[in-house]
Order: structure tokens, then sequence, then C-alpha cells
């Protein structure tokens, strides 16, 4: 016996649940490339990728995943034998350091703990002992959506200041843009990416990058700079060069849809709404948590992020799958280290109260189903504190 029917719910940090607008977008004839209208949607998009990374810097949109996006800053300002810093704090800026790594860089990595987030006085630390500036760059990523850890970027940026250091300074929003305040200009930030499929509620497939003064200086004497990725080229006088060929028209119309969403919610909102929800979830994996089955990955309520959240458990497989199977909602499996650990719930993008309060229901519902251990009465704290919290 089932309780599922129609579509399922996508509770996966990415891709996530797209709105029927954005779906309703992207059903439209091909657009001429080489019209006006597809110059004014590119320059319509940059514009507000810029506003969304908190810079007045340019901003390059890439055909491609996160994965993409790595390459890309990697290549436009470093070379083959420079030394970048790694700031780990789950699997994903490991991944970033190993595609440098795999394009000829030397990769330190400033140890962390998949159970917590970077700490800012490490990193001025290291960067203090590097007396040759030796590190060429630091890279961080804003929220970890395998351990769940959300890193103050402010702080680090502070710290590299502070450490008087030149290295460039390089984050991954690709987890948190648009759903958690990132100021790239305030912050120190020379470098950052993102991807459509999360925060930014569109398909899969475009890679955002922006660049600051600083970085495209740098960027002029980078080595690894290749056709496809570089700036400079992406910088001539025809249209199709800021895509390298083919602008990808049907997904550029959806993520305009979608960035108009966010800015009729408007921002202060957008982020308002993410913490809320993602409070609502910690309250109930709290409850869920009281028999010692379940726990937070993330060890201090301070360093869990607003866009996912990791639960620890000894076998989430059973879960998982009655979820799936009996209910319709898809939960993130754990990933890396905590590989058959854990289950993410995530809480970014095309998100509102019945969709998180519908997704713990269900979970809470598998673990009744299932036997497992937990504290009884998780959903109904998550509904408890909306309701204080979210006002008549």
């Amino acid at each position: 016996m089932v309780v599922r029917a129609g579509r399922e719910f996508l509770a996966i940090p990415g891709p996530t649940t797209m709105p029927d607008e954005v779906l309703r977008a992207m059903h439209r004839p091909a657009l001429d490339i080489y019209s006006d209208t597809m110059v004014e949607l590119t320059d319509s998009l940059l514009r507000d990728l810029s506003r969304l990374f908190g810079t007045t810097a340019q901003s390059y949109i890439y055909i491609a995943n996160g994965h993409g996006a790595w390459e890309a800053t990697l290549s436009n300002v470093l070379s083959r034998g420079d030394k970048i810093l790694v700031l780990e704090s789950g699997r994903f800026a490991i991944g970033w350091g190993q595609a440098a790594r795999a394009m000829g860089v030397d990769v330190e990595g400033l140890k962390g703990d998949w159970r917590r987030a970077i700490r800012p006085d490490e990193v001025a630390a290291r960067l203090r002992a590097d007396t040759t500036h030796e590190i060429k760059a630091v890279l961080a990523v804003q929220v970890d959506t395998a351990s769940g850890a959300w890193n103050d970027i402010e702080a680090i940026g502070r710290a590299i200041k502070a450490a008087g250091h030149p290295a460039l300074f390089m984050v991954d929003a690709v987890a948190s843009l648009a759903c958690m305040p990132f100021e790239m200009d305030k912050w120190g930030i020379d470098v950052a990416m993102s991807g459509s499929q999360k925060g930014l509620m569109a398909p899969p497939g475009l890679g955002f990058v922006a660049a600051s003064d600083r970085a495209r200086k740098v960027h002029e004497t980078a080595g690894l700079r290749t056709p496809y990725w570089d700036w400079t080229a992406r910088g001539g006088p025809e249209h199709y060069n800021k895509y390298s060929g083919t602008a990808p028209i049907h997904l550029l119309f959806a993520q305009r849809q979608a960035i108009d969403m966010l800015l009729d919610e408007t921002l202060p909102n957008v982020f308002r709404r993410h913490s809320l929800l993602a409070e609502a979830v910690r309250r109930a994996v709290t409850v869920w948590s009281q028999d010692g089955v379940l726990g937070f990955n993330i060890a201090a309520p301070a360093e869990r992020s607003n866009t996912v959240t990791t639960v620890t458990m000894t076998d989430p497989a059973p879960l998982l799958a009655y979820c799936k199977n009996k209910c319709g909602v898809i939960l993130g499996v754990g990933i890396g280290d905590l590989s058959g650990k854990a289950f993410r719930i995530a809480h970014m993008g095309h998100i509102s109260a019945p969709m998180i309060l519908g997704t713990l229901g269900v979970i809470e519902m598998g673990l009744q189903a299932l036997g497992i251990p937990h504290g009884r009465g998780g959903t109904t704290a998550a509904i408890n504190y909306l309701g204080d919290s979210v006002k008549a």
C-alpha cells in the first residue's frame, strides 16, 4: 500500500524543484541568436547576476554545471605550478581543489572537519606563516551540501585581510546564492561562482562566475587560460563571444524568469523565508534526535546552513526507500565521508511551508512505520515554530 501519486517531490540539494513559471518560460520557439532580444536577455542576466553576487564587477555565463564553473575560475587566474590553499569543511571545497590539482596546480588543504565550519583564525595563521606569499589563492565554499556546514565567508575575508596576504579569495556559492546573503565586494571576494540548479530555481546547465578587477588583472598573466573558459575571449565584440558559441536560449529564458521571481519577492524576503524554513527543519530534527539514533552532522547550531540539513544515522537506506517508494518524497543521500551514514533534507530555492512541512511529515511517518527510535513530535515542533514566527 502506498500514499504517493503524481509528481515526485525533490527534497534533494540540487537540482531543486522548479516553479511552473520557470518551466513555462522555456516553452517557446528558438530565438534568433543575433537579435536585439537575445542581446537584451544576456545583458539583463549579466547585470542581475552581478547584483545577486553583490558586486559591481563583471559576471560571466557558462554552459556548464558547477564543476565546469570551478574550472572556469581556476583556469582564468592560475598558472601551472601555482600554489593554492583549500579550506576544508566537507566534500565540495576538496572537490574544487582536486580539479585544480588535475590542472597542474599545487594544492594544499587546510584540514578541517566534516562536523564543523572553517575557522577564520586558522586561515589567518596559515597565511601569516606564508611569508614568501607562495599561496596565490584561497578557496572556500559558503555552504557545503555534503556536510551541511555554513562557512562565515565575511569573517574569512576579514582574516585574509588581517593577515596582510595578497592571495585571491575565491568562493563557491553554488548552494547559497539567492538563498542567503552574499556580498562579494563588501567581503573582499575576488572570484565567486555558482550554478543555476539550486537557489536560482532553474534547470541544471548554467554556471556563473563573477570576477573582481583584481582577479581580472591577475587573469592577464594566467597560464591556464583556454579558449572556452577565457574571460578575455568572452569579452569579444560579437555577442556570441559571451557564450563561446551558440547561446543556451531556453535555459536563459528559464533563468530570466527565476531571477524575476526572486527580485519580485525581494532578496531580504527570500533570505528570511529560507531562514524560517531551515529553522523549522532544525526544530524537527532536534526532537527526532532525542533517542540518539538520529543527529545533526554539524555540531554547532550557528554553523548549520539555511539551505540543507545533514542528518546522521546508522543506516538511512530503509528510510530513504520508504519516503520515495511509499510517499513520493526524494531525500538526499549521504555523500563522501557520510555515504551510508546520513541523509540530507534540502530547503533551498522554490520552497514553501507546505513543501517543508510535508517533507518533515513524511520523514516522521517513515520513522514510525519502520520502527526507528526517534523523539515524537518533530513535525509538530516545526509547525509550532512557524506558527510563532509567521504572525497573522
